[in-house]
């Protein structure tokens, strides 16, 4: 468990949270006895996501309606990102099943997979408080939430008004291991900088330095 919870980047305080919020019902069913398994813990962890989703939703679009932040919420925490934020802490080659969900590819299962983040949210939430759920949900759902919002394209539609003006994007900086680099870039009108992004990839970057010209533009999503 000690390598999952460097994947998480979480140390918990009571283990067994963790190997619980990990184990499938059919490993629990398959091996009698009184073994928790990670249904609750996902009860309390969507609710947690959806929480922690709808306050940074709120909080930084102060003039979008209700039912564009629903929709935004929606895909933020809908099963196929949840199995991807999943995939990304390789969630499933920790998880615990009954031999019956291990040869049909349970460990590559959307379903099981979202559940598995939704459990591990709940676990932390549980062992660490609030704040550590946060920092740990906000990690995936920030740069989820950036690829939801084109930036570059609005950025560029506005240049596009005045003619003979050229965007260009450049990386000025590149960091950590090849498992997690961190990439920085500039957003260039002619040669003069107009925004500095970063994100764990080139394209998150990009979206966030659009993202901070617009700001500086004055232009509010």
């Amino acid at each position: 468990m000690k390598q999952l919870e460097k994947n998480i980047g979480y140390h918990f305080k009571d283990k067994n949270l963790l190997r619980t919020a990990v184990t499938h019902s059919s490993y629990a069913n398959e091996n009698r006895g009184n073994i928790s398994y990670n249904e609750r813990l996902e009860f309390l962890g969507d609710a947690v996501l959806q929480l922690i989703t709808s306050e940074k939703l709120f909080k930084e679009n102060p003039s979008m309606p209700e039912g564009k932040m629903s929709k935004q919420r929606a895909a933020l925490v809908c099963e196929d990102a949840l199995a991807g934020y999943s995939t990304e802490l390789n969630l499933g080659e920790f998880m615990l099943l009954g031999k019956g969900e291990e040869t049909s590819g349970g460990r590559h299962r959307p379903s099981i997979l979202a559940d598995a983040f939704e459990a591990v949210t709940g676990a932390i939430f549980l062992d660490g408080g609030m704040e550590n759920a946060k920092k740990f949900v906000l990690h995936f759902i920030d740069a989820a939430h950036l690829s939801l919002q084109d930036y570059k394209t609005l950025l560029q539609e506005i240049i596009q008004q005045n003619p003979g003006e050229r965007l260009s994007y450049v990386v000025i900086g590149e960091n950590g291991p090849d498992h997690d680099k961190s990439f920085t870039v500039e957003v260039r009108l002619n040669s003069n900088v107009i925004g500095t992004g970063k994100g764990k990839s080139k394209k998150q970057a990009e979206q966030s330095a659009a993202k901070e010209a617009l700001a500086l533009m004055g232009y509010k999503n």
